[in-house]
């Protein structure tokens, strides 16, 4: 008899940190800028990513310190993971949160940290870093605009539509309750 992965048998608040950091499956998308306009609540979802992700590895390159050099950057917790509805879909935090079962292409599915690249679900192929954008040109980087709910990320477009009268730019939107 086998044993089950303790991802299959514990819930999210039930993990060591340890296990809570293995699901993050090093894809990124938390990572992309999100421009919330403040009448129509729309969020838009850009290419942009934030200044710290190293694009390469599709991780922070100051992860200990990511909330405070960048203070609208979001410390995932149980609590947290049903109040974001700008998280991916594809989100393990998300998916086991759901009741849903981790993909193939996920590193502890796997056993391998570059499928989640091989199958296209990080950002690795079309981020650019905001850091190389000035922020009253982040409208012209939106890939997707929806109102709420589940956040799914096309790959971006040749040239991607303008966005414009962005009321407030930020990067993970307040969650909605």
């Amino acid at each position: 008899m086998t044993s089950q992965p303790f991802w299959k048998t514990k819930r999210l608040a039930e993990m060591t940190r340890a296990e809570w950091e293995s699901l993050c499956d090093g894809c990124a998308r938390c990572c992309l800028i999100k421009l919330e306009d403040i009448d129509s609540g729309e969020i838009a979802t850009t290419n942009l990513v934030c200044k710290l992700l190293d694009i390469g590895k599709c991780r922070c390159s100051d992860y200990r310190n990511r909330s405070t050099r960048v203070p609208d950057c979001h410390t995932l917790t149980p609590r947290l993971i049903g109040e974001l509805s700008w998280l991916p879909s594809t989100c393990a935090y998300r998916v086991l949160d759901e009741g849903g079962e981790l993909a193939w292409w996920h590193p502890l599915v796997s056993g391998d940290p570059d499928t989640v690249h091989e199958a296209g679900i990080s950002v690795r192929q079309y981020a650019v870093s905001e850091a190389k954008v000035p922020e009253d040109r982040w409208g012209d980087y939106v890939m997707a605009v929806e109102k709420s709910g589940s956040f799914n990320p096309p790959k971006p477009q040749p040239q991607p539509p303008k966005w414009p009268g962005v009321a407030k730019a930020s990067k993970n939107p307040k969650p909605r309750r």
